[in-house]
């Protein structure tokens, strides 16, 4: 029993020792393991080592590479410095010499303004009627060229031309039955011929109606006129801007207090023609805007005060009401009645122009039309009809989009540029 005992105290003791000689073996094996590691780190340390070293080269490098750069760039900049100079001096000597050659070029065209203004002015005239002119001189020199004699037939298609060209049926047939007497009492017997008889007749139409905007009374005072949408307010900023090269100072009224943007289109107008404006308020009272802009006018010494007006109410007793007031206010504050009544037109409109003219003669005092947008039409020759139906004179005449581009109408002038001598 107690062999059996000691036995199995024995077999303990010898897997204990067992047991303890693995686990010593295990450790050794570790640290073993762990040796190599430290190896591996001293490796990787000795790779840091030399990767700073090589860094520090690196930067070595980079800061000689800038210091090189920024010597370089400090003579840059002072060759630059030095060029600049060598411009600006250059410069300076080209402008003196610029400024020499621009006064005499200004020297020279002081004296020859006038004569190249007139040439100018006519240019734009004959230029800004030409689909008008094709229409109407266009149109009667093929019927002209059909017939070698004067006979009926021929006064039947120049009818029809004229009124095919927006002259206007009564004006048409006032002009035919004139030029069959004048044909008859100079015995003209050629076709071709009567065509400088229609052109006296068409001259003789045009100046029988006041072309001139009267300004000798100061102030001058205009009101505007005309349904929205003619061209009403752009008419009035180019007046001003061709007053104001006149040397005549103007204030402009913006008077039509009803249309959205009205009162804000004009005031553009106005610094863009570099002349004052009185405004009030949208919706504000149209007569009391006119008091102030003449009274404005009279404490500035200004020269003319132009209108802008509503150009459409609600219905025509308002608009007749309006005007009215609006003329009266401008007697009372001017003290005299023969102020400018202007109508603005739409010529590209033709006949419809003549029915607003007829329209608003009914309500007001018109003392003449300006006729916008013949630069874009062939019914230019409703200027005619306006002079012998509505016996209301043209004053103004828009042949272009530019600001110098409303123009003096001058009936001699645009019979001139209907009916060339030279073609």
């Amino acid at each position: 029993m107690l062999k059996g005992f000691f036995g199995k105290w024995k077999k303990k003791d010898d897997e204990e020792v067992l047991n303890e000689q693995k686990a010593v073996g295990h450790e050794e094996e570790t640290e073993e393991v762990k040796d190599e590691p430290t190896e591996e780190i001293a490796e990787a340390v000795g790779l840091e080592d030399e990767t700073e070293s090589e860094m520090s080269d690196v930067e070595e490098s980079v800061e000689e590479i800038s210091e090189e750069k920024t010597e370089e760039n400090e003579w840059s900049e002072s060759e630059s410095e030095e060029l600049l100079e060598e411009q600006i001096e250059e410069t300076v000597v080209y402008e003196e010499d610029t400024e020499e050659v621009l006064e005499e070029s200004a020297e020279e065209e002081i004296k020859s303004a006038p004569e190249e203004e007139g040439k100018g002015f006519f240019a734009r005239l004959k230029a800004g009627l030409n689909k008008t002119r094709t229409a109407i001189s266009g149109t009667i020199d093929n019927v002209l060229s059909s017939f070698r004699n004067v006979d009926e037939e021929l006064f039947e298609e120049l009818e029809e031309a004229l009124i095919m060209a927006d002259i206007g049926v009564d004006t048409s047939l006032y002009i035919i039955e004139e030029l069959r007497k004048r044909a008859k009492e100079q015995s003209i017997s050629e076709a071709q011929q009567l065509k400088s008889v229609l052109k006296e007749i068409i001259t003789e139409i045009l100046i029988n109606q006041d072309s001139k905007i009267d300004t000798s009374k100061k102030p001058t005072v205009i009101m505007v006129i005309g349904v929205n949408g003619v061209g009403k307010t752009t008419s009035i900023g180019k007046m001003a801007a061709k007053y104001s090269r006149e040397g005549k100072k103007v204030v402009l009224a913006a008077a039509d207090t009803f249309r959205a943007a009205a009162i804000d289109q004009l005031a553009i107008w106005a610094e863009r023609a570099g002349v004052d404006i009185v405004r009030h308020q949208e919706g504000s009272d149209p007569p009391a805007v006119v008091f102030d802009a003449i009274a404005a006018a009279k404490a500035r010494n200004a020269d003319i005060v132009i209108c802008d007006t509503a150009g459409r109410l609600h219905n025509k007793k308002n608009l007749m009401d309006e005007l009215k007031k609006t003329a009266r206010v401008i007697e009372r504050e001017t003290g005299h009645s023969d102020n400018e009544v202007l109508l603005v037109l739409d010529g590209s409109t033709g006949q419809n122009a003549l029915i607003q003219a007829r329209e608003f003669a009914a309500v007001a005092d018109i003392t003449g039309a300006i006729l916008t947008k013949l630069d874009g039409t062939a019914k230019g020759g409703v200027v005619i009809a306006l002079s012998r139906e509505q016996n209301i004179g043209v004053k103004l005449i828009g042949v272009g989009e530019g600001i110098d581009d409303l123009q003096s109408f001058n009936p001699h002038d645009f019979a001139e540029a209907l009916f060339p001598e030279n073609e």
